[in-house]
């Protein structure tokens, strides 16, 4: 027979005092007082006799929270937001729960959201851009521990899973476009370009490989923000303003352009509203174009020609990986636990729709 349930009756009796008691103690009912011996009484009797509130389970028997880590490098842009959506469809279909780690691209705080992973021991760790590189070596060595999957741009070297985004292939598909509609000035917007935003860049010397490619790479025009823009906290419209502010910049800057390419759908918005405000004409006058294929992309006044790399397929596959990984170490078949590395990638598709055209004719003078 098994160990019989210590009751409330059973630790007033130890205790010398009543059922109604030991209740309002062990509840912490703080609105009847006791003295302190009655308390101590009571409590060291519930632990002598092994007490067990009811709906909870003993330390022994109690089961870890199933919980996954996501690291973000900000949610103000949907991009992210569709990952998080992709793998929290995921993780709630098998019953895990997230828990969110936005770093704001801030180094400190990516290291500090990283040293809390030895304690919170989450079950999967997946990051939907690529780490900072001054912290490759720790991301590493968690994943030794514990799963971790990376949304990736597919030139970074890292031994860890993989979801692989070839960010050069977008630019080059982007420059195509526009090369095959007959635009041969054009401009590219970007966020700061810095070395910590490798994939950026990449998808910006992707563009210009295809224009220098056909022997025009001098009439692009790259303009990107200030890097001090990546030290401060985004904000819901920081990518819509780089793509308004320098588009406006550029208009006064230059009449010869055809095109403008923002490097992502947010951007491109931005760079939409410069160009109705200045009343030039979609895609009459210039044709734009963004990248992600995000919501929005098809809610706007003029449809945004974009690239669709399906991001929320990205956010599923990398929470499977996470999946196949804690399956692997829980059902061994062997004394050796197999070392297995996934790399998933998708091949993007460009979506025509209402802001691109063949470039319009000038009349010569």
């Amino acid at each position: 027979m098994g160990k019989k349930k210590v009751t409330s009756t059973d630790i007033a009796k130890a205790a010398g005092v009543s059922q109604s008691t030991v209740s309002m103690v062990l509840n912490k009912k703080y609105n009847v007082s006791f003295s302190k011996e009655t308390v101590r009484k009571v409590e060291e009797a519930a632990e002598a006799l092994g007490y067990v509130p009811p709906g909870r389970k003993s330390r022994k028997g109690s089961r870890k929270e199933r919980l996954l880590v996501v690291f973000c490098s900000n949610l103000t842009n949907p991009y992210y937001v569709m990952l998080l959506q992709g793998i929290e469809s995921r993780a709630k279909e098998q019953g895990f729960g997230l828990f969110v780690c936005n770093t704001q691209r801030d180094l400190r705080m990516e290291e500090r959201y990283l040293k809390m992973m030895w304690e919170l021991r989450p079950l999967g760790i997946i990051y939907t851009c690529n780490p900072s590189e001054c912290f490759m070596g720790l991301v590493e060595e968690l994943s030794v521990h514990i799963p971790v999957a990376i949304i990736n741009n597919q030139n970074e070297k890292l031994n860890v899973d993989a979801v692989e985004l070839d960010n050069s292939k977008l630019g080059r598909m982007m420059a195509r476009h526009l090369l095959e509609l007959g635009h041969r000035h054009v401009a590219y917007i970007a966020p700061p370009l810095t070395v910590r935003q490798k994939q950026r860049s990449k998808r910006v010397e992707g563009f210009l490989k295809e224009f220098a490619e056909a022997g025009i790479r001098d009439n692009v025009i790259i303009k990107a923000a200030k890097e001090e823009l990546d030290l401060d906290i985004a904000h819901i419209d920081s990518e819509y303003k780089i793509g308004y502010d320098l588009t406006k910049e550029l208009l006064s800057e230059t009449k010869e352009i055809t095109a403008i390419v923002g490097l992502n759908d947010m951007i491109a918005f931005g760079i939409l509203d410069a160009l109705q405000e200045a009343k030039i004409k979609v895609p009459g006058d210039i044709s734009v174009m963004g990248c992600d294929n995000t919501l929005f992309a098809r809610m706007h006044k003029v449809a945004l020609t974009t690239i669709e790399h399906f991001v929320i397929f990205k956010g599923r596959d990398a929470c499977d990986i996470i999946m196949k990984k804690i399956a692997s170490h829980n059902s061994k078949y062997s004394e050796i636990e197999p070392i297995s590395t996934y790399h998933v990638e998708y091949e993007p598709k460009l979506i025509i729709r209402g802001t691109t055209s063949y470039v319009k004719r000038r009349k010569k003078k």
